[in-house]
């Protein structure tokens, strides 16, 4: 195999959970009383730790105000049931494949842990993974830190990893290692927009990755 791991972002990547995402975004100004993002520029920022996120997408610097941006998010986005989350079609086909094939899965992702977890359980797919790194473990992307502590956790160069996100931030922290990079085209970023970073292909759907691994 020309890889020894792989390491998935989440959100926009194997799950289908951007709508959701905008959505909290949005209804975290109105009751705020911030002026409210519209689709592209909310979903322009998933991917980065959601503090940081909200941070860039409100242009905010004081922390307190900060941190009450960061907690109303969360619990409107708890609170949207109505929005689901489902994985991208083939998405565990996919990972059944790749497991069955001797890949060791990862997860590099800007959620919080918690968000993980949860996703994880009510999807069945936490057993897929060997490795995970949240926004409450590591910097945000686009640093590398994530990456840098899934190699320290598997004893692998970076020549022996694949890094596959759906955002310039993932693409970004995989090019500061040199690590090879695949972009999917229907999550945050466009084709277009991943192709700045170098990736080795931009997919469109997920069992075209099983074409370069």
């Amino acid at each position: 195999m020309k890889y020894k791991a792989i390491v998935f972002d989440w959100d926009g990547t194997l799950m289908d959970s951007i709508g959701k995402i905008v959505e909290s975004m949005q209804t975290t100004a109105k009751q705020l009383g911030f002026p409210v993002p519209d689709y592209d520029q909310a979903k322009n920022v998933i991917g980065i730790s959601l503090l940081p996120a909200l941070k860039q997408l409100f242009n905010i610097r004081d922390e307190k105000e900060a941190m009450t941006l960061f907690h109303t998010y969360k619990e409107h986005f708890k609170d949207h049931a109505q929005i689901s989350s489902p994985l991208f079609n083939g998405a565990v086909e996919l990972l059944e494949e790749l497991t069955q094939r001797g890949y060791i899965l990862a997860v590099a992702t800007g959620k919080a842990r918690q968000g993980l977890e949860h996703n994880w359980y009510h999807s069945n797919t936490e057993q897929f993974f060997t490795v995970s790194k949240t926004a409450d473990d590591a910097q945000s992307k686009p640093s590398p830190d994530m990456l840098q502590q899934i190699l320290a956790e598997l004893d692998l160069s970076a020549d022996q990893v694949l890094m596959v996100g759906d955002t310039t931030y993932d693409m970004a922290m995989a090019e500061a290692l040199n690590m090879d990079r695949i972009g999917v085209s229907f999550g945050v970023h466009n084709a277009d927009t991943l192709q700045q970073h170098s990736p080795l292909a931009v997919i469109n759907t997920l069992d075209e990755l099983l074409l370069h691994v």
